[in-house]
């Protein structure tokens, strides 16, 4: 079996990687497993400078899912290449940096570091729902998003992913603007917006009061997303949302996602990405899949 993929210029020894903002830097999970088993890390979000997010509460648990309300912290990009990066680089896998920021000069200045540094991709952030500013200014318009990713392309030589934002009317226009802007890919969905009330307190749990939905709740979501968008562009397609088992990453794969990433299902437990990458495994053997880029985009349509 080959479970070997290329993923915009990355090469990946399997096609399973972390969700931004749900795997930190590596260092908690590196005490569980070998990082170096997964195809790629994706880093918590970085911005050009450190960020102290929104205040708590910020996590809460739904039915079948959860909220978070972070709002980006990070120590900075500085903090990342001298800190973190160097930690990272202990493990055979792939680094992508989420990168993300508050005006058009912030991505650009921020993606000119970027691509210094010894990593093998980055993923632009135009999609977090928890901050006032830039993200989900951005990456709520074709216009938006093309622009955004035109400017950072003319800076950054390296695989250029955009994360999308589900909290659209027509996603795929979304996607088109990352591809006509000059993305090598796009990674979809990231959280839906959603809302929590403490029926006693009569307030919204969260002190943002909105947040965003991640776990199994939003898959059925993300999946017709990916499949929406894998027929309006050509770049390759990460996919996420939900994702507990390898049956749910070969269900996005078939929808036409080269790649898959685990977000919520790391909180839930651990390993998650591992068995994800086993249950890929068991799903090739049962099905006599020797390739795992024949099943991308073979989902047949009633």
């Amino acid at each position: 079996m080959n479970t070997k993929i290329n993923f915009a210029g990355i090469e990946m020894k399997n096609p399973v990687t972390v969700a931004s903002g749900t795997f930190g830097y590596g260092r908690e999970y590196s005490n569980f497993f070998d990082l170096g088993k997964l195809g790629a890390v994706i880093t918590k979000g970085t911005s050009l400078k450190p960020k102290s997010g929104n205040k708590p509460p910020r996590v809460c648990e739904t039915a079948s899912g959860m909220l978070n309300s972070i709002g980006l912290q990070n120590p900075g990009v500085e903090y990342f290449a001298q800190n973190d990066l160097p930690f990272l680089r202990k493990f055979d896998t792939k680094i992508i940096v989420n990168a993300c920021g508050s005006t058009i000069d912030e991505y650009v200045e921020l993606c000119k570091i970027l691509n210094t540094l010894d990593i093998d991709g980055v993923e632009l952030n135009l999609s977090c729902p928890n901050v006032k500013a830039g993200c989900m200014a951005f990456g709520s318009s074709y216009e938006g998003v093309k622009t955004v990713t035109k400017e950072v392309r003319k800076v950054l030589d390296k695989p250029l992913i955009v994360k999308l934002t589900p909290n659209v009317s027509d996603i795929a226009s979304i996607a088109k603007g990352a591809e006509d802007g000059g993305a090598d890919a796009v990674s979809l969905i990231n959280t839906l917006l959603a809302m929590k009330i403490d029926i006693y307190k009569r307030k919204p749990v969260l002190a943002n009061n909105t947040g965003g939905l991640s776990g199994p709740a939003i898959k059925p979501v993300a999946v017709r997303m990916v499949y929406q968008v894998s027929q309006t562009v050509k770049i390759p397609i990460m996919g996420l949302g939900g994702i507990m088992t390898g049956e749910d990453a070969i269900e996005f794969m078939l929808a036409g996602a080269k790649v898959v990433s685990i977000g919520a299902g790391n909180f839930a437990d651990p390993y998650t990405s591992i068995k994800v990458i086993e249950g890929i495994e068991e799903y090739m053997k049962k099905c006599n899949v020797e390739n795992i880029e024949d099943i991308v985009g073979k989902v047949e349509m009633n």
